[in-house]
């Protein structure tokens, strides 16, 4: 399985295509920003992005966790900043009465917008939420990465994870505020993975406080535990022109199992969120931060 992410070394931009191991060395390949986009719309798969950017891009070699490389989310064109986080709600089988059948008509699940792709947090950096949440809810998510060529037309080109975190509690409160519950920073791996949406996604979520492991979990969150087609879901949002405007990144969240909000447990300050999604060996862990300015580390 394939695997692209992009990082900042030095003040220029690179690409890469293998997950680093601790110490040691890896090859980057400089890119523009863009680059990868355009190389997604104009080539014949994943493969042919690989072959383009290793055969012509300038190479370097860093040592993993040189304190100057900095990874970035995957396809994020910081440039124009013409990217879209969004997600869709209730969507897992656990949370709802019956198995779905084939001949069912689709009915869409609920939508919403979570924010700009520059929101977008990396693992390791501060989570900043409201001063004053009611009740802060992990949400381990499969985000499917889809860029639009120039005539709005989304392609798919890979999938990642994410932290939605988000206050389950104001949306229990009343769900019409539920726009001001996702008003939450959101935690997204770097590491795109070229291949189809996955459909068997399984790991852990760890919340530790004052160092100590405070709540752990599992969770799911592949096709196999959703109540609606990943497809079905992804077709549906993109019949909607906002969210197909030329050059756009689109981030897709696909909704996520119970965690610990349901257990009973209450995500705290200064608590650290850990997902590891041992299916897919990403790991991605976050300090929550209540009120303040929004942090880049």
């Amino acid at each position: 399985m394939s695997i692209l992410f992009e990082c900042e070394y030095k003040g220029e931009r690179y690409a890469g295509f293998d997950k680093p191991a601790p110490g040691r060395t890896q090859t980057l390949y400089r890119v523009s920003d863009g680059r990868l986009q355009a190389e997604f719309l104009a080539a014949d798969g994943p493969e042919a992005v690989i072959a383009s950017i290793t055969a012509q891009a300038e190479q370097i070699t860093v040592t993993a966790g040189d304190p100057e490389l900095r990874y970035l989310p995957p396809l994020l064109p910081t440039a124009s900043g013409n990217a879209l986080l969004s997600g869709f709600m209730r969507t897992h089988k656990s949370k709802f009465d019956t198995e779905p059948s084939e001949d069912e008509e689709f009915v869409a699940p609920n939508w919403f917008f979570k924010g700009f792709g520059s929101w977008l947090k990396m693992p390791d950096q501060t989570l900043v939420v409201p001063e004053k949440p009611v009740a802060l809810i992990e949400e381990p998510e499969v985000a499917l990465v889809y860029v639009n060529d120039d005539q709005g037309a989304p392609h798919y080109v890979g999938y990642t994870f994410g932290n939605d975190l988000c206050d389950i509690g104001l949306h229990r409160e009343n769900p019409g505020w539920n726009p001001y519950c996702k008003l939450c920073d959101t935690s997204i791996a770097p590491w795109l993975f070229l291949d189809e949406p996955p459909q068997s996604v399984t790991g852990q979520v760890t919340i530790e406080r004052d160092g100590a492991a405070a709540w752990q979990g599992k969770f799911s969150c592949g096709g196999d535990s959703l109540y609606f087609k990943m497809q079905d879901m992804a077709d549906h949002l993109f019949t909607y022109p906002a969210v197909r405007r030329p050059g756009m990144v689109n981030y897709v969240l696909l909704g996520a199992d119970e965690a610990s909000f349901h257990d009973g447990f209450r995500i705290a300050d200064g608590d650290r969120v850990t997902i590891d999604v041992q299916s897919h060996d990403v790991v991605l862990s976050n300090v929550i931060q209540y009120g303040g300015r929004p942090t880049t580390a």
